[in-house]
This record gives C-alpha cells, sequence and structure tokens, in this order.
C-alpha cells in the first residue's frame, strides 16, 4: 500500500556515525539445501500451485464515498463469519477503510460495507490495515498506516463503529527510516510482539517489544533483509507455519512489466535468518507463474498484489495451516491502466493451493 508522502553480509554497526542505526541482516541466507526440501520441513507443498477464484469483491460506491478501489485486505474467521478490514480509495486519491463480514465467499460480493470514517475516531488518513486478536489483553487490534504506524482496540471485530482513538507505536520517526515506512504487520512468539515493515525501498525492518509492554516499547528498527527495490518491494506479512517449528515471511515485489507478485523466505525465528522460499518472478511464492484460474472465472488480472493469508485462528500468533493454504488479494483488470496509482481499480480475489486436492 503506498503512502500519500513522495516517497550481503552483515553490515557494520555505525557506532560512531549513526548509533541508532542497526542493521540485522542485509541479505537472506544462502543455502545450498533444495527448495523442495526446505518446503517439506515446513510442510508447505513445492512447488505450489495455486487456483484463483474471479473477483469476489468490488468497490461500492455510495453518496458520500465515491470508492473506486478495495485493497490491502485484512481477514479473520470468527463467529462463523468473515470479516474484513480493507483499504479504500477514492476518485479524488483520498485513501480510507472499509470493513465487511459474511458468511460464506458465496455471499462476499453483496456484503454491506461500513466505512471506517462513520467512527469519528479513524476519519482521514488510515489505510492498510491488520486485524487480530490478542489474547494476554483480551482485546481486538486493528493497525494501520497513518502515515506512522498506529493501532486502535474493541472489544468487537463485528463492530467497527467501537474502535478507540489511533495511537502511535513510536513517539517520533525511527532515524533508520529514510523517508517512507508503510504495511505493518504485528506478529507474536511466546515472548514478544514483532513488527515487521517495508519502505519501497528494498528494505524490509523489524522492531519488537516484549508481550507485557505491547504494544509500547517498540524498540528500535533493524534491516531484516535489503536487495534491489522492486525485489523487496511492499505488502509484507509474516506467519508461523503450523506444526512445523518455522515463520514464512511474503513480501510483494514488481516483476515483469511492473506485475506485482509475492516472493517468500522461511526462518525458525521471528529474529532469526531468513532463507530463500520461492523468491523470482519464475518461481515465486505467488504470482502469474503458479496461479490459474478456477472453471469458468474470467483471467481477471495479473497481479498478485497485497493481501493475506486465511489464518488458522485469529490470534497474534498469526498461524497458517500448509495444508490449507489460501490467500485473499488484491488484482485489477490489467486493460485499465492508468498513471495514477491511488485510481487503479483494485478487486479482491481469493487463491487457493491445489496441490493437496
Amino acid at each position: 500500500m503506498r503512502g500519500t508522502i513522495i516517497r550481503p553480509v552483515l553490515a557494520l554497526v555505525f557506532s560512531l556515525i549513526a548509533p541508532a542505526v542497526v542493521v540485522a541482516q542485509s541479505a537472506p541466507t544462502p543455502t545450498t539445501r533444495p527448495v523442495s526440501d526446505l518446503a517439506r520441513e515446513a510442510g508447505i507443498p513445492w512447488p505450489l500451485r495455486w487456483e484463483s477464484t474471479g473477483a469476489l469483491v468490488s468497490p461500492v460506491a455510495d453518496a458520500e464515498h465515491d470508492i473506486i478501489s478495495v485493497k490491502d485486505p485484512s481477514i479473520v474467521r470468527f463467529g462463523d463469519r468473515w470479516h474484513v478490514y480493507a483499504t479504500t480509495c477514492n476518485t479524488r486519491g483520498h485513501w480510507g477503510m472499509v470493513y465487511f463480514n459474511f458468511a460464506d465467499w458465496s455471499d462476499a460480493a453483496s456484503a454491506k460495507p461500513y466505512y471506517m470514517d462513520a467512527n469519528p475516531n479513524l476519519r482521514g488518513y488510515h489505510c492498510a490495515p491488520q486485524v487480530f486478536y490478542f489474547t494476554p489483553q483480551k482485546k481486538w487490534y486493528l493497525i494501520f498506516q497513518s502515515q506512522h504506524p498506529q493501532y486502535s482496540t474493541a472489544d468487537d471485530v463485528a463492530k467497527p463503529e467501537t474502535w478507540t482513538k489511533p495511537e502511535n507505536f513510536f513517539e517520533k520517526q525511527p532515524a533508520i527510516i529514510e523517508k517512507l515506512w508503510l504495511d505493518y504487520f504485528i506478529i507474536c512468539d511466546a515472548t514478544h510482539a514483532y513488527l515487521f515493515f517495508t519502505g519501497d525501498n528494498g528494505k524490509l525492518y523489524r522492531s519488537r517489544t516484549t508481550i507485557e509492554q505491547f504494544p509500547k516499547g517498540m524498540s528500535e528498527p533493524v534491516v531484516v533483509m535489503e536487495m534491489n527495490r522492486n525485489d523487496l518491494f511492499e505488502g509484507g506479512a509474516t506467519y508461523k507455519v503450523k506444526g512445523s517449528g518455522k515463520y514464512l515471511t511474503m513480501v510483494e515485489a514488481m516483476g515483469k512489466a511492473g506485475v506485482r507478485y509475492y516472493r517468500s523466505w522461511l526462518a525458525d525465528r521471528l529474529d532469526g535468518d531468513w532463507t530463500p522460499l520461492g523468491d523470482s518472478w519464475d518461481h515465486p511464492f505467488a504470482g502469474m507463474e503458479n496461479v490459474t484460474f478456477e472453471a469458468g472465472a474470467k483471467p481477471w488480472t495479473k497481479d498478485i498484489s497485497h493481501g493475506e493469508l486465511i489464518r488458522d485462528g485469529c490470534d497474534e500468533s498469526m498461524t497458517i495451516d500448509p495444508a490449507n493454504l489460501q490467500f485473499l488479494y488484491q488484482g485489477r483488470d490489467p486493460n485499465k491502466e492508468v498513471k495514477n496509482y491511488s485510481q487503479l481499480p483494485y478487486q479482491l480475489g481469493l487463491l487457493r493451493a491445489v496441490n493437496h486436492r
């Protein structure tokens, strides 16, 4: 999700020049092991193949919201319904958020949108949401980009009108951030809450705080990975892989002719080293090279862009089931090209891994 502001080898710690800047890991850990072996350890079918639905969710305008796109979805299953928070953009290029819920995917297109600016606490520029239930506090959290990372809390995920006034994770922009930081994603292990984000600059960043302190006490961010800007762009998300002791990070990249696709990496720890898994245009985690469209569905997009894997639960662990991989993503009609990024007509579709069928 772009903001409104214009925007390998361990690096040396610049202790004399810039003591606040720390680089954790500047490139993925090289490996001579076959990718199929790494995937097998995580229980992920490989080579991974996806089948896409048609567009399931389209922008719905009303008298006050001339919406032309719906994108950046965050989704949980709770109370026998799907709950989705997403980004919207209108014809004037103003970003906002929307909430809707539905029981089954067949009902998604008719779900009634609640535009989040109807909540007085969430008027203005907020987008790229992430929603989850934080078990230690028995609260729902909504994380979003404002441009700084912010959060709100609620007792009921289905009552968007009750989200609290946004608060900042950081008192000021950390020194390590260049111009832009965006697309924030929280994941927790047994002791810490980690905040990952990107910068449209080829860098993936990480900060953390203890479970007891969360959401306060975020550390100075470090650079987890650094590479070519197009290869590590935006829309990152990190998950615990059920039953494997592994973590999966996926980040959106720009491939041929600017077409979006997802690359991925595995690690044993959230503060550990990341090993490539499906990290190229020809062998992606999710992209046009490994996505087909289900029977009767029009190939409605070339982009496999900003979205979330469907979680096995809704809590802070961000756990996914490798035996039931699904990915709610944003795509768009490639024949409707416009120069202004904010005016691209994004819709939402669903990928399902077909390897287990």
